[in-house]
């Protein structure tokens, strides 16, 4: 009876399909952040209202990387999340769980849309520190939430939105982004010293460049440096992307500044390294679309993942 290698295909067959079956329990999703300049619902103090016009453009550039967990900064009340939220479910994308906050700042906040159940918040709406004598507090707090993804599969999601360089009375604005920043990168260290294998994702309008201080203090060093996606542009999932002669000459400003006249890269979405593992990079982008300035001064960054089996 010869039944020997039979035996080893059947073997290898289950093998295969085992690893088959693993493959497809692995899930894709995206994960974005957008400051939307302005997504009130009623005139504030020197932010004007959004224009219908404005909203549309938002709407579209939102459905055109169509997220599973998204990041919004200057928005405005719970009203206007959710108004926001409801005309994506109308268009096809539905972000049913969501979380907003309001920190220092009255006027415009942080919130979070989510295809997946959020499992835990812990808003920092309070947190303060000492500049020169005096006290001041995060101006737009910082937005935390765990999202189940999939089964045993969690991300916690880590929402700022750091001083503008908008020069203020108060103090010296790249000195009150600083220590903002480094409030924001406790909290990492806080996560990953008790979690080193935490799958972490900061993100937001960090409102300065790479090698600005406070972005580096954000950064950190060493084994729980966090890693810095850079997306370059591109036009909606499905385009190939771009290929510049380098990695460094890919176009990838998030912001324009009219004052200044200038195009800058200040909105990230930086990993923790137990996450970055799971990243791909080949869907990772900032979107291009025409007339993006109706909607925002900034243009939305997404990154994509694939859940470990």
């Amino acid at each position: 009876m010869n039944v020997g290698v039979s035996g080893r295909l059947s073997f290898f067959t289950i093998l295969v399909l085992a690893g088959s079956a693993s493959w497809l329990a692995a899930e894709t999703f995206r994960v974005a952040t957008y400051n939307v300049e302005n997504y009130l619902d009623a005139p504030a103090p020197k932010r004007h209202l959004k224009s219908p016009e404005a909203k549309a453009k938002v709407r579209e550039s939102i459905l055109a990387i169509k997220p599973d967990v998204l990041a919004l900064e200057e928005m405005g009340t719970t009203n206007a999340l959710l108004e926001l939220r409801g005309s994506l479910k109308s268009a096809g994308l539905d972000l049913p769980y969501w979380e907003h906050i309001t920190g220092a700042d009255t006027n415009i906040h942080i919130a979070i849309l989510s295809r997946f159940p959020i499992i835990a918040r812990r808003p920092h709406t309070n947190d303060s520190f000492l500049l020169t004598g005096r006290r001041y507090r995060v101006g737009r707090g910082f937005a935390e939430v765990d999202v189940q993804v999939a089964t045993n599969y969690t991300v916690t999601v880590l929402a700022a939105h750091l001083k503008s360089r908008r020069t203020v009375a108060m103090g010296d604005e790249a000195e009150l982004r600083l220590e903002e920043a480094k409030l924001l990168r406790e909290r990492v260290d806080a996560l990953l010293g008790s979690t080193p294998e935490a799958r972490l994702v900061v993100l937001g309008d960090l409102n300065d460049s790479k090698d600005a201080p406070s972005t580096k203090a954000i950064i950190g060093k060493g084994k729980r440096k966090l890693v810095d996606t850079r997306p370059a542009e591109r036009e909606p999932a499905g385009t190939p992307p771009l290929e510049p002669a380098s990695e460094a000459s890919k176009i990838a400003w998030t912001h324009f500044y009219d004052l200044e006249d200038s195009f800058s890269r200040i909105d990230y979405i930086l990993l923790s390294p137990a996450l970055a593992r799971d990243w791909v990079k080949s869907e990772t982008y900032v979107l291009r679309i025409p007339n993006w300035a109706v909607g925002s001064d900034h243009r939305p960054i997404v990154a994509s993942f694939q859940t470990s089996p």
